[in-house]
């Protein structure tokens, strides 16, 4: 017990100790206009209050990764928490601090354009492409997703409940940001952190022994997979995703002084490492062994674990509040998604978004394409999204680091994790299957060398001898 309130712990100190050395690094400006002020438009660019900022990047951010993930992460056994732990503090928070802040900082631009301003116009228009095709995919997933859940709930066919999804994802994307997303975001993820923690407390009255292995160096994954990379890989969301990057612009529109990013962007990332360390935590400790955790999710995925789990601990009702909340995360991002990739095809073709029939000449063919990418399988690609995803999340910190180092400020807190994830993301693409297919053995190696060849370009490029440059006035 004592190990996993230990873990929150450290969440939560490194939201108010690291959290306020990377804030201070980056110093914000309150008396800088934002986008929010400067752009406003009553669509994308809006004032809101920090609480609700908060609470939307929360669900922005979410999908069901910090479920999903944890409950993966568990069949290796408690290096899972560990890694939420120090995954989310030092490297997903950062992440996610920085693609908001380096938004805001560049008039509300999509995660491609701040890329492009920091790393130049090829890696725009790669990150253009990258971002597209990755949204899309989770904007169809998370429609596939959460209807699958609710088809379990309710019995409603799944078509009809697809429909429903995409209508509502449809009406979130072209309408002004306040009129759903900041209405009802609040009291969804009120329901989300009641039910989460309420399966907290449940387990432990339940009289299950909370955390009965917490030997952090053993491997216990019945499958015999190792855990580097494929942790990192596995679990995302909860530590730290790319998927997040493409998200934080959309807050960074509406933020009304610099010096709520640490709440917004860092506080978020925090939040979501807690719900991630509960789901962990009910993985590792619900069922007697990580092989009983496994058949659940061979035989169902870890859907079934999430229904199992809510369904016992807080019997038929509570259990289908649980699984309610559960619904929200996919759809709270999946809207986002599908919004996000409006406004990143906007900025590349320059069509302003104030009037709604250029957001419908934008929104309708996403859609369809959408449409048609959720009646195909696409199984294949689909497994290439965790490699795809903590690609981008290093791509981000790169780009972090090379801001940082422009302006002579302490680069280690993004170059670091992004040296990190760079020999995560080789060592996974020339072991796997899907990848090269190479042995074990040369596949760590790979990382090693691709991560070392990363950090010294980057250490020739923008370090060694360079001046720094001024930052840009408001």
């Amino acid at each position: 017990m004592s190990f996993f309130f230990g873990c929150i712990a450290l969440l939560i100190a490194g939201y108010f100790v690291y959290g306020k050395v990377v804030d201070r690094i980056f110093a914000p400006d309150g008396n800088r206009v934002t986008p929010a002020i400067s752009m406003q438009d009553g669509i994308d660019y809006m004032p809101m209050p920090k609480w609700k900022l908060i609470f939307i990047q929360v669900l922005d951010i979410a999908g069901i990764g910090p479920i999903f993930g944890p409950i993966l992460g568990a069949l290796y056994g408690p290096a899972a928490m560990v890694w939420i732990v120090v995954g989310c503090i030092f490297a997903g928070a950062v992440h996610d601090y920085f693609s908001g802040m380096l938004s805001l900082r560049n008039k509300g631009a999509s995660i491609p354009e701040v890329v492009g301003e920091y790393l130049g116009m090829s890696a725009r228009q790669v990150m253009r492409v990258f971002s597209f095709v990755l949204l899309m995919l989770v904007g169809v997933v998370f429609v596939l997703s959460p209807a699958k859940l609710l088809n379990d709930l309710t019995g409603v066919s799944t078509g009809l409940l697809v429909a429903a999804i995409f209508g509502y994802y449809f009406l979130a994307t072209i309408l002004p940001i306040d009129k759903i997303i900041g209405r009802i975001y609040p009291l969804l993820g009120a329901l989300l952190l009641t039910m989460t923690v309420s399966l907290l407390i449940a387990l432990l009255a339940g009289g299950y022994e909370l955390l009965p292995n917490v030997d952090v160096m053993a491997n216990v994954h019945p499958g015999d997979k190792p855990l580097w990379p494929l942790l990192f890989i596995t679990l995302s969301c909860g530590a730290i995703s790319g998927f997040h990057s493409t998200q934080s612009p959309l807050m960074a529109r509406c933020v009304t002084d610099e010096r709520q990013g640490r709440s917004v962007f860092y506080g978020a990332m925090i939040i979501e490492g807690i719900i991630g360390l509960i789901w962990c935590t009910l993985g590792l400790s619900f069922y007697n062994s990580p092989e009983a955790l496994a058949a659940v999710v061979s035989a169902g995925s870890p859907a079934a674990v999430v229904a199992e789990v809510s369904h016992t601990l807080l019997g038929s009702v509570g259990g289908a509040l649980a699984i309610a909340a559960v619904i929200v995360l996919p759809i709270t991002s999946g809207d986002t998604a599908f919004r996000s990739t409006r406004l990143i095809v906007a900025e590349t073709f320059k069509v302003k978004q104030e009037g709604v029939a250029k957001r419908l000449a934008i929104a309708v063919p996403l859609f369809v394409i959408g449409y048609v990418i959720s009646t195909q399988d696409f199984s294949t690609i689909w497994r290439y999204f965790g490699f795809a995803n903590q690609c981008l999340s290093s791509m981000v910190l790169w780009t972090a680091a090379v801001y940082l180092a422009q302006r002579a400020k302490l680069h280690w807190i993004a170059s670091v994790p992004a040296t990190f994830m760079t020999a995560v993301c080789v060592t996974f693409i020339v072991n796997a299957k899907i990848g090269f297919n190479m042995s074990y053995d040369v596949a760590v190696i790979a990382g090693i060398v691709g991560a070392a060849i990363a950090f010294g370009v980057f250490m020739v490029k923008f370090v060694i001898g360079r001046k720094p440059v001024a930052e840009a006035s408001a």
